[in-house]
């Protein structure tokens, strides 16, 4: 542990899943404290929250005041993806993707803005996708939500500039990463094991990058570290977008 985030509260939405797991253990090794949100209970999850319901998370604020008075550290991994083409993605489909993964963050940055203001050294980092980039003819409705964070991202980025701290924004953009989204991804497929070999062979690092790797860079963007980078967008793909 070098201690990165020692002192640092962080929240952190979509505990529960691959990389929010990774993030909490992450900030816990570098000295932070997380603090969990999710819709599933689990052992990462400190608050049960549904990300869409501004109610919610006036709950939750309330709770993070009252137990740790402010907040240095949010991130905002909760999200899904629906695979479909357009023609075959209901408007029901697209309205839940964005919902969770654009309503989703602009609520949960949102309600945090206030406890974030008053931290010494406060930063997001949300958790956009390389189809925040560039497209998939089966990824329409991901495709327009990661897009839609990654530039709510730098729209935040530009707000908090003008605070006292500066309030800084980053997005994170991973390719395919070791765990349920892909398994779900693979599962669409005819042959789910041809599945994963083919999205693995579409990667010039040849693998599926590992939870803890992308929790690594998220956990130095919330660092002091990276006190000079805001309205950044990182790749996280193995240089799958390099081609």
């Amino acid at each position: 542990m070098s201690g990165l985030l020692a002192g640092h509260r962080i929240l952190v939405t979509g505990a529960a899943g691959t990389i929010g797991r990774a993030v909490v253990s992450a900030v816990a090794a570098e000295g932070g404290t997380p603090i969990g949100a999710d819709i599933a209970q689990t052992a990462w999850v400190d608050y049960l929250v549904d990300v869409t319901s501004e109610a919610e998370w006036a709950r939750v604020v309330e709770g993070i005041e009252a137990e740790h008075g402010q907040l240095d550290g949010l991130v905002t991994a909760a999200g899904i993806i629906h695979v479909a083409s357009l023609q075959d993605t209901t408007y029901a489909d697209f309205r839940r993707v964005m919902s969770i993964n654009v309503d989703g963050t602009f609520l949960a940055c949102k309600a945090m803005w206030p406890l974030l203001q008053r931290s010494s050294a406060p930063s997001i980092v949300t958790v956009s996708s390389v189809s925040g980039i560039v497209g998939g003819a089966k990824f329409a409705a991901y495709n327009a939500s990661k897009g839609a964070v990654r530039l709510l991202t730098k729209s935040m980025a530009l707000s908090g500039a003008r605070e006292q701290p500066a309030i800084r924004a980053n997005s994170v953009h991973p390719a395919f990463v070791e765990g349920e989204m892909v398994d779900g991804i693979a599962a669409k497929m005819r042959e789910p094991a041809k599945g994963h070999e083919k999205m693995r062979s579409m990667v010039p690092l040849g693998r599926f990058a590992e939870p803890a790797e992308i929790a690594t860079t998220i956990v130095g963007l919330l660092s002091p570290a990276s006190a000079f980078t805001t309205g950044a967008e990182i790749v996280l793909d193995g240089g799958l977008t390099a081609e």
